[in-house]
């Protein structure tokens, strides 16, 4: 194991000065251009290119969840949970074609925009607040908690000081505005695919070395033996891990529900093409699939190199948090066995992710509350100059109580992944009911948008705690229930693809009973087929995705 040195802190003290001059530099040409102050802070309008948007859907996504949470599920559960990545990139394909269009041709801003032309003011406010919510309370609160419970265990300080670095590094870069963000993630995106792929390259080389041998290809070898089950990309019943991922769930099921909410009803993500024409949206969304497909590579594959080490006692007690076994602990001890130099790659890397996440995370927080909050219910009358010094503002308020609530939610006990997946898993069906319905059906009514937004999330309560009341015994022969410690529970998977048909079917019938009396509901949403025609290259770079995806589930189903 070796220490963090002075060659480690230069090499990422490099890194930092890269990103900040860059950052520098784009904000400082930003300023010498003409445009809508606040479109440019908020949307970057027009001035992302398809690489920069592409970069930085990947590095707003990739962040602590993945490296350290991912990993760990990875430890535990093996290559089946990259399903959330694998199927991520078949599920931007179907952004790009369906979501995008529609966005773009209507001027989308925010997803609160989006609802409230469909729909009706109160539906767009209640959802605001609610986004609001979800990103503070748990997106941010993550992200900063698992990011500087990695940097603590690598570089041995205390992890309040970690929070507060990457914060304050993340607002730093936030507040030049969307433009910024964009394209300095490109640079993220770099140590971030470089720093995963060193960290990758030496837990297989360490595997290889254990096992009598040399080369990753060996280690690939010894672990396709020793962990072979660590290798089955659907689970059997009998998997002691079927309640995280339910069999074909994972192809046919909650697994589009959570994937199609996340990159098609996400401010944080679709935000990052809202300034953008449509072929140059497409190509970057086209360019990040391509990049996801990478990922089980960079942050599920060093999880199993851990587990087979660590069953050959290669980690020591690393892998031991107050005595018991913790599986998020797998990244960061990975890293502590790196190469002075390599190291300091690696650390680079890792706060890349984090830091790209919560800027972009921090941005769509402002974007929301002052076009969609501020503006509308405080002040209708402010300028652009004051909309963007109330986003600024936002970032730092948000951030800070980020930082103050992380410590006291438990992240670390519920485990990293698995935190961030329950919790928006709980709204995630009726946010996605809303926004489908709105798009392809026209007599959908406001009343029942509001029932997708309040039913959605008691449905998901309901469904949690009714094993508790209810013997679900009758649902485990066709695979939506499992016994657990004597009661038989719902995979969570299958939760959300339960409540996601219950709120569709009420959307339904409470827009049959009430239909919408006004004589413009639901017309302000331009939806034309010919909308969805793709230009052939994009069409080949999509028919290529999902033959890698056919492949890689056929191997190793």
């Amino acid at each position: 194991m070796h220490n963090f040195t002075s060659l480690d802190t230069f090499v990422f003290f490099i890194y930092f000065v890269i990103v900040a001059s860059y950052g520098l530099w784009v904000y400082k040409r930003k300023q010498k251009g003409s445009g809508s102050a606040s479109h440019d802070y908020f949307l970057a309008e027009g001035s992302l290119t398809w690489w920069a948007i592409g970069a930085s859907l990947i590095a707003s996504n990739i962040s602590a969840e993945q490296f350290i949470g991912m990993s760990g599920s990875g430890f535990k559960i093996g290559m089946a949970i990259a399903a959330y990545e694998l199927m991520a990139a078949a599920t931007l394909v179907i952004v790009a074609v369906f979501f995008m269009p529609v966005y773009l041709k209507n001027h989308i801003y925010t997803m609160p925009q989006f609802l409230e032309q469909r729909y009706n003011k109160s539906v767009a406010m209640v959802m605001a607040v609610f986004w609001l919510a979800l990103y503070v309370v748990v997106n941010l609160t993550s992200i900063l908690y698992l990011g500087a419970l990695a940097i603590s265990s690598i570089a041995g300080l205390p992890i309040l000081p970690c929070m507060l670095f990457l914060a304050i590094f993340a607002v730093i870069i936030t507040l030049g505005g969307m433009k910024v963000i964009g394209y300095t993630d490109v640079i993220q995106v770099f140590f971030l695919v470089v720093g995963g792929l060193v960290t990758t390259w030496l837990a297989l080389d360490m595997v290889a070395a254990m096992n009598g041998g040399t080369g990753i290809s060996h280690g690939f070898s010894v672990l396709t033996e020793k962990a072979a089950g660590h290798f089955d990309m659907v689970l059997t019943r009998d998997n002691e891990n079927y309640m995280d991922l339910p069999g074909l769930t994972v192809l046919l099921g909650g697994m589009w529900i959570v994937n199609l909410n996340y990159w098609g009803c996400n401010q944080y993500i679709t935000q990052r093409a809202l300034g953008a024409d449509l072929p140059t949206a497409r190509k970057g969304i086209l360019f990040a699939a391509f990049l996801k497909l990478m990922m089980p590579v960079i942050v599920v594959l060093p999880g199993i190199a851990a587990f087979v080490l660590h069953q050959q006692g290669g980690l020591g007690d690393g892998m031991l948090h107050n005595g018991e076994l913790n599986p998020d602990r797998a990244y960061p001890v990975l890293l502590n066995f790196l190469p002075t130099g390599l190291k300091g790659v690696a650390f680079a890397a890792l706060t890349a992710a984090v830091v790209a996440s919560l800027a972009g995370k921090a941005n769509s927080i402002a974007t929301i509350f002052t076009l969609d909050i501020y503006k509308k219910a405080f002040n209708r009358d402010a300028d652009e100059n004051k909309m963007v010094w109330i986003g600024r503002v936002t970032v730092i308020v948000s951030m800070l109580l980020a930082v103050l609530i992380a410590p006291y939610m438990g992240i670390d006990k519920k485990g990293g992944f698995q935190y961030i997946q329950e919790y928006t898993g709980f709204v995630s069906p009726g946010i996605l009911a809303m926004f489908l319905m709105g798009f392809f059906w026209r007599k959908t009514t406001a009343a029942a948008a509001m029932f997708a937004t309040i039913g959605g999330f008691i449905a998901s309560i309901v469904l949690k705690f009714l094993p508790g009341v209810v013997n679900l015994g009758f649902l485990a022969p066709i695979g939506f229930a499992k016994e657990v410690g004597g009661v038989y529970e719902m995979p969570f998977l299958d939760r959300m693809f339960v409540v996601f048909i219950f709120v569709v079917a009420g959307m339904v019938l409470i827009s049959l009973l009430n239909p919408n009396k006004e004589a413009n509901a639901g017309k302000e949403i331009e939806v034309d087929t010919r909308m969805f025609k793709t230009e052939k290259s994009f069409a080949l770079g999509s028919a290529v995705i999902c033959v890698l995806l056919a492949v890689v589930y056929t191997v190793w189903w």
